[in-house]
């Protein structure tokens, strides 16, 4: 294994992800076990879809706000199956970085990586696989009564891209981490109302979505805040490898194949949800 960051070649030939930090990882190893076994008491399924050796493009569903516990507990599974060498970067929103650079800071070094289409492309041409979470701070905050709805806000770059290059898609599902913060209601247009009306963003940036919710640290808060996730059961899923019938650069530009391959998408990723809360419904039920 590698003993640090990626290596460089020279700043014009930096790979998008270029601060991972193996080390740092290997370091985060056990104590993301501690939170799998304890705290969250992870069981997943599915890791057999994954293919064996080349590129995928990863699509989640994420919940329980900034701290979004599914996904570490995801990135845990990934590197003690396929260890550190095998690598995939996740596409994070830009304003991350500029509105909490400590956080992405270590996200970074994990493999983290801003959403921009150059950077994207830069990462599959170098070889590595993608996760994208398209959903963003929307799906991230959705209120706690659509915990259980497929929500990607109609964003289709990721299928561009994945139709471009030609990977299968291949979604990761999650039920539990919901209630690792309790989402009231999404008060973003009361918020923008009040900013065409001069009130200025936090921290000058438009955060997209301004949750009410309850949940560690603040109790009762408002605002798309740090947040510590309560010990909620965490159930994931990977699902099978989605394919479509076109790829290419010219199918990625045709955006009626777009929609429907989105569609299709959000079908199937919705019907693997639906499926997986009924069987952790039953069991609790026995």
């Amino acid at each position: 294994m590698r003993s640090g960051p990626l290596p460089l070649r020279s700043p014009a030939a930096r790979h998008p992800g270029w601060r991972r930090d193996e080390v740092l990882i290997e370091r985060l190893m056990p104590l993301w076990g501690w939170f799998y076994r304890h705290y969250f008491r992870v069981q997943t399924s599915g890791w057999e879809h994954v293919p064996a050796s080349g590129q995928v493009l990863f699509v989640g569903s994420h919940n329980g706000g900034l701290a979004t516990p599914d996904l570490p507990m995801m990135l845990y599974d990934w590197f003690r199956r396929f260890g550190t060498e095998r690598r995939v970067f996740g596409l994070t929103h830009a304003q991350v970085w500029r509105a909490y650079p400590l956080m992405a800071d270590v996200a970074a070094r994990v493999g983290a990586i801003p959403f921009h289409a150059r950077q994207a492309l830069a990462v599959l041409e170098a070889g590595d696989s993608l996760l994208v979470y398209p959903g963003g701070g929307q799906d991230a905050f959705r209120p706690h009564r659509m915990r259980g709805r497929i929500h990607f806000h109609g964003r289709t770059g990721f299928l561009r891209l994945a139709i471009w290059h030609g990977l299968p898609v291949v979604p990761l599902i999650s039920w539990g981490s919901h209630d690792s913060l309790y989402v009231i209601e999404d008060c973003y247009p009361l918020v923008r109302g009040l900013h065409e009306r001069g009130m200025p963003w936090p921290l000058g940036l438009d955060p997209q979505v301004f949750p009410l919710y309850l949940g560690l640290p603040w109790g009762l808060a408002v605002g798309p805040l740090p947040n510590l996730p309560l010990p909620a059961q965490i159930h994931t899923r990977v699902c099978p490898p989605i394919t479509f019938e076109r790829s290419g650069h010219e199918a990625s530009r045709d955006r009626a194949y777009v929609q429907r391959c989105y569609l299709q998408v959000e079908e199937a990723m919705q019907q693997q949800l639906d499926g997986l809360r009924q069987e952790v419904e039953a069991a609790e039920r026995r």
